[in-house]
Order: C-alpha cells, then sequence, then structure tokens
C-alpha cells in the first residue's frame, strides 16, 4: 500500500541527489546593524568579514548593502539591506516573512539539466537563467510564491 502522502513524481523531475544542499538564505532587512547585532552579537553567528568575504561580494559589502554570516552547518546567510522595507501588516500577529529566497546548490554540469525539468513544469520563474561572478542560478516560485533558486558555482 502506497504511504498515505505519498508525491507523484513526474516522468521529467530532479534525482534526489542532484541537489546537494542549502547554499544560501538571503533576508531583505530594513536595519542592517541591528540585522547583524541580532544575527550575530545574539544568536553567535560569525560574520564574514575580511579575506572571508568572497571576492563577489567584496564591493557590496564594502558599501554596506550586504551582510554575509555563516551557519554552524555551513549554510551562508546573506542579509541585504532594504532601508524603506515595510511588513505588508501592522499585526504582528499577521503571517510574514522578510525572506527573499531560498537557493540550492547544483553541479554546473547539471545546471543545464534543472533548468529545463524546471521549465518542463508549470512552474512560474521570476527570472533566468543568470549568469553572474557568484555562477548561474533561475529563480522560481513554490506554490505558495515563496522565490526559490537553483544555483551553481561557476564552472
Amino acid at each position: 500500500m502506497p504511504h498515505p502522502f505519498a508525491i507523484d513524481r513526474p516522468a521529467l523531475s530532479l534525482a534526489p541527489t542532484m541537489l546537494r544542499r542549502v547554499h544560501h538564505i538571503a533576508l531583505n532587512v530594513k536595519d542592517l546593524d541591528a540585522s547583524r547585532q541580532f544575527y550575530g552579537g545574539i544568536l553567535g553567528l560569525h560574520e564574514l568579514i575580511g579575506e572571508e568575504v568572497p571576492s563577489t561580494l567584496k564591493q557590496l559589502v564594502a558599501e554596506g548593502k550586504v551582510a554575509n554570516f555563516i551557519t554552524p552547518d555551513g549554510t551562508v546567510l546573506d542579509l541585504f539591506y532594504t532601508p524603506d522595507l515595510e511588513p505588508p501588516s501592522a499585526d504582528p500577529e499577521q503571517g510574514f516573512t522578510r525572506a527573499n529566497h531560498l537557493a540550492f546548490d547544483i553541479d554546473p554540469a547539471l545546471f543545464d539539466q534543472a533548468v529545463a525539468v524546471l521549465r518542463s513544469h508549470p512552474i512560474r520563474i521570476d527570472h533566468g537563467p543568470v549568469t553572474r561572478p557568484t555562477g548561474r542560478g533561475i529563480y522560481f516560485y513554490d506554490p505558495d510564491g515563496f522565490l526559490l533558486e537553483v544555483r551553481c558555482d561557476p564552472a
């Protein structure tokens, strides 16, 4: 008897081992200094500084537009300074997230295949594929409208 919550796998899908890990989590923050204090000072995450900052992000960090932390499992947390950010509701009980997107890392050799799989389904693509100094990525939405990315390092 199949599991009552079994997932129907379409004929064309990513194999369970293609996505290697969560690469980074990006959050929009209204007050970068307060957020740096919270994630670094209160939660104790290590902020990447100096030579620890990836060369592709050094300019954004120097301009005060982003701060990067690393979690104990090695996942990078990117905080993007968004000074005009306002919550959609004054009610703090209202569900709300300041998350920007969740990014999954994939081997560069499998990136084009992943794009083909995504495009073969009725998935809303936000943008991409894009090529940046940090690698390639494609951004798309989950069924609830949360932004996801499949990305790879530069080949």
